[in-house]
């Protein structure tokens, strides 16, 4: 989904230099254009694509056939104020002697030839001309002027260019319909060009064959190119956008969901800007305020609310009868002076003026009385700007709406026995929304509501009542429990983490050939639930488990949230996940009629040999234990594949390239699915899909629901864990140090929760903002489930050593907390090398586990080596390990010099002799920095002294 400005809306901002602009980017099925009205010292001019320079907006104004200066005073306002502001603009208008409408055409003759035609097509392209009657133009300029003025004289009639209700969400199917069309069109454009160039050839004896003049599959290739790329390259609407597609990511069911929820901003993530990244009032209940990545795009890629709506086109015609059904007086009835009657509104559907309304709050009413008894469409918005003494009705594509419950005078329509249907099947949501129970709303229409957040807040003038809080968050925050009692970063992190989260992704999930597919082997259902978690189906497909965790300081190896893991819990499975790896071949097919084969093993040594996983059939047999360099396809290639074509080859022709498995060294590995496929040049494809079981160690990364992250730091075998009287032994230990300045009293409360879930026999509940509608369990009543249980109060437990048997000095704060386990693991990240490639211009190690780089010595240690005084190891790491390099150096200037080959000695440039040349050994990379500082007119001379 693509965010952008909403088109055909009059949009008024500031530029950088301070002048005050009115912009319309209007967008019809022929032509997009941007129309800018613009205040500059004290006049106002037109700006266009089409016209070289500004054009003062009076000259348009009377191109367009408004001779009249008092009627152009009429339409903006009768106010003396508006007259003030517009006159320098008609006096300049009058210097320049335009007064009739051929002057004013002439004059922007010599701007543009086609004047008409920019006027009529280009100009306010929403704003049809019909029998060059440009009236309708005219008035909506003077709306326009109308809404300049108004921002000069009150800065607070100046619009927001982040208010969500002036934004627009792009679909995928309105982009690819647009592909299709141009697509199309240009498909249409060069068969006609070819028809032509047949049917004008005089010497044409052939029968005219019309299918051979399609080109086959253009349409096919270009949906495919835009797709595969991402690259939207639409030259009739100059549209250029890269990056508009993503892969879907399938690494956890939650990610998925959330990835289908994302929102991409319009412009780069690299403007360094705060206003589209802040949380803005307008986007409550529509957009998540916790669901956003860290880092550059922060605050510009958004998600989706739990019940947001994005809605589609409807068709225009029936509503614009039905409005002036309902009494809204056409543009064709109206005088100038009629437009701004004080008791009268202007009526405005989709951006486009259709008249005015001498009762707007009577309008209004009967078109949400006719949205609500379903004669019209649900998603219609009908929004009364009492400021802009405007009516505003949309029913155009790409809105956000979220549905409410309707309130009489404060009184929710639902009732208890419409709730007890619904939990019997009875009724469904469609039949609330039928039956005018509910309704959709936008945000615009959200500012003539009174909206309740609890049936017990509603008052008399309250309109709607929420359906429930919690669905002001996405789906991916709804699975954090108590969330409003935890500080806002955290569930910002959680949100991040809870899509890295391993887990069941789907339920053919053993059937599918992924590329990477991580499993957790015993997924849990959390303790402590959401109404989320449910609504979602993430009680199904969880991805954690539920860790009995004890909070107290143990050992040294917890501190910087490191977690301290139970042996036994990890050999009954805790933590246990399985890492799936596609990989795959293909039997090419070559140009001379020569082909790739499959050879079956050699059976000598086979038993111990790398192709001792090889069926008869020469691939790789499920079941089969590999390891790393084991052959997976026993496949030959063809020395030569181009030139004549061949029937036969012998073997002499052919070359062994075997396909080698590349996994983690010294791990066995099972071949777990085989599967033979075609390509789409029909060439015989091979995919393995190679599992490997993993069992947590040291390094392995964790989550709890929360945002608190940590490494394994060491495990502990279980007569070493301390143990409570009831002779329950923790899975994990984390260390207390984790809450205070992290703030996450909802984890303290999950612990509590799902103790008293435990003890009592049922899932607590613990969705956000949940206590007062039954959704979340009150810490109160669970302390009490506690008490009555035989447990403390407040969670805390009498500890005994595991090491010494003795009780402890303190109670510990235990429990089950439902924990993560995060993609990031020791296996995939452990690197070493000894030597390897390096980077040509440096000269120093490449970087990175997949280009067997080094690992670099960087800022903060060589600080730490400069503090401990290793200046040796500081010369070997950063020299004679990385890109050492002898140099010829002047003793006199201190300048490079080179070595000259022939004369065998070293020369300095500067110096233009080679007697004060010395050798020494430098960093590649300095020499390097020496160089280009030179190229830059800075001249670092080195000081030469002995060793």
């Amino acid at each position: 989904m693509q965010e952008q400005l909403s088109k055909n809306r009059i949009i008024i901002d500031m530029d950088k230099k301070g002048n005050l602009n009115a912009s319309v980017t209007s967008s019809s099925e022929r032509i997009k254009s941007k129309t800018i009205i613009q205040m500059e010292n004290q006049k106002i001019y037109l700006m266009l694509n089409q016209f070289v320079k500004k054009i003062p907006i009076m000259v348009v104004m009377k191109a367009m056939g408004m001779e009249s200066d008092q009627e152009v005073v009429q339409m903006v306002g009768r106010d003396p104020r508006y007259s003030a502001l517009l006159m320098p603009s008609i006096e300049d208008c009058a210097k320049e002697g335009i007064h009739k409408q051929e002057q004013a055409l002439a004059y922007l003759e010599t701007k543009d030839g086609r004047v008409m035609t920019v006027l009529q097509d280009v100009f306010l392209a929403n704003v049809e001309v019909c029998q060059d009657n440009f009236r309708p133009k005219c008035i909506y300029v003077a709306v326009m002027l109308r809404r300049i003025m108004d921002a000069i004289l009150n800065k607070d009639a100046m619009d927001d260019k982040d208010y969500v209700g002036n934004k627009r969400i792009e679909l995928s199917g309105q982009l690819i319909s647009l592909l299709f069309e141009d697509l199309f069109k240009t498909m249409i454009a060069e068969v006609k060009k070819a028809v032509d160039n047949i049917l004008t050839k005089p010497s044409r004896s052939s029968r005219f064959d019309f299918a051979q003049c399609i080109i086959k599959d253009s349409i096919t290739h270009g949906l495919e190119r835009t797709l595969s790329t991402g690259n939207f390259n639409i030259k009739r609407f100059k549209m250029d956008s890269k990056g508009m597609t993503q892969v879907l990511a399938r690494l956890s069911f939650i990610g998925c969901l959330g990835h289908m929820t994302r929102i991409k901003p319009q412009f780069e993530k690299t403007r360094k800007v705060s206003g589209p990244r802040a949380l803005q009032p307008s986007q409550w209940g529509m957009l998540c305020p916790c669901d956003t990545p860290e880092g550059e795009p922060c605050g510009l890629i958004k998600n989706l609310a739990l019940m947001t709506h994005v809605t589609t086109d409807e068709e225009e015609s029936p509503l614009i009868s039905l409005c002036y059904c309902l009494g809204v007086e056409g543009l064709e009835v109206l005088s100038g002076e009629e437009l701004h009657t004080p008791y009268s509104f202007l009526v405005l559907f989709n951006g486009n003026i259709l008249g005015k309304h001498r009762k707007p709050q009577h309008f209004a009413a009967a078109m949400r009385k006719l949205r609500r008894a379903g004669k019209i469409g649900e998603f219609v918005s009908v929004f009364v700007n009492e400021k802009q003494h405007c009516v505003y009705i949309a029913s155009d594509g790409g809105r956000v709406c979220r549905p409410l419950v309707i309130a009489d005078k404060g009184i929710s329509r639902v009732k208890e026995h419409h709730m007890l249907e619904l939990k019997a099947g009875v009724r469904t949501f469609d039949d609330f929304l039928s039956d005018g129970l509910i309704e959709y709303l936008d945000v615009n229409e959200e500012n003539n509501s009174l909206i309740a957040l609890y049936e017990e807040e509603a008052t008399t003038e309250t309109t709607h009542i929420e359906i429930e809080p919690l669905t002001l968050l996405g789906v991916i925050a709804g699975l954090i429990p108590y969330p409003h009692h935890n500080q806002s970063p955290r569930n910002t992190y959680q949100c991040a983490m809870g899509k890295q989260a391993m887990g069941n992704i789907a339920y053919n999930q053993l059937h599918r050939m992924d590329s990477l597919l991580y499993l957790l082997v015993y997924p849990q259902r959390p303790l402590l639930t959401t109404k989320t978690i449910e609504l979602v189906g993430y009680d199904k497909l969880g991805a954690g488990q539920n860790a009995t965790v004890a909070v107290m300081s143990y050992s040294g190896y917890d501190i910087e949230d490191a977690i301290v893991m139970n042996k036994a819990s990890l050999d009954r499975g805790f933590g246990r996940c399985i890492h799936m790896k596609r990989y795959c071949a293909v039997n090419q097919k070559y140009d001379n009629n020569t082909q790739d084969r499959i050879l079956r093993p050699n059976r000598d040594g086979f038993d111990s040999g790398p192709m001792r996983v090889l069926d008869d059939d020469g691939l790789a047999a499920p079941g089969e234990i590999i390891r790393r360099n084991d052959i997976l396809i026993n496949k030959q290639v063809p020395i030569v594949t181009r030139g004549q074509f061949k029937s036969a080859l012998n073997d002499s022709e052919f070359k062994s390239v075997p396909q080698r498995y590349d996994g983690p060294q010294g791990e066995s590995c099972v071949v777990d699915k085989v599967a033979l496929c075609s390509d789409k040049h029909n060439n015989l494809c091979f995919k393995f899909v190679i599992r490997h079981t993993r069992r947590p160690e040291v390094g392995d990364k964790f989550s709890s629901r929360h945002g608190q992250k940590g490494v394994c730091g060491t495990i502990v075998q279980q007569e070493d864990f301390p143990f409570s009287e009831r002779g329950i032994c923790p899975d994990l230990i984390m260390n207390p140090h984790g809450f205070p300045s992290r703030m996450t009293v909802g984890k303290m409360i999950e612990l509590l929760g799902g103790k008293a879930g435990v003890s009592c026999g049922r899932f607590h509940y613990g969705s956000a903002f949940g206590e007062p509608g039954g959704h979340a369990d009150k810490v109160e009543a669970i302390s009490e489930t506690l008490v009555r249980m035989g447990f403390s109060y407040d969670g805390k437990d009498f500890i005994y050593s595991g090491i010494t048997g003795c009780p402890l000095q303190a109670y510990i704060f235990m429990g089950p907390i439902y924990y993560q386990k995060l993609k990031h693991m020791v296996l995939d990240k452990m690197h070493a090398r000894g030597s390897g490639p390096r980077v040509s211009l440096t000269r120093q190690p490449t970087e990175g586990k997949a280009r067997n780089g080094g690992l670099r010595v960087g800022e903060m240690e060589r600080d730490c080596l400069i503090a401990y005084g290793a200046s040796m190891l500081l010369y070997e790491r950063l020299m004679i390990s990385s890109d050492p390099f002898e140099v010829q150096v002047c003793r006199v200037c201190g300048l490079l010099g080179y070595y000259n080959h022939k004369l065998k000695t070293g020369i300095c440039s500067s110096c233009k002799n080679g007697d004060n040349i010395s050798t020494m050994k430098l960093p590649y990379a300095c020499k390097l920095l020496i160089q280009e500082l030179q190229s830059m007119n800075i001249v670092p001379r080195l000081k030469l002294a002995e060793a």
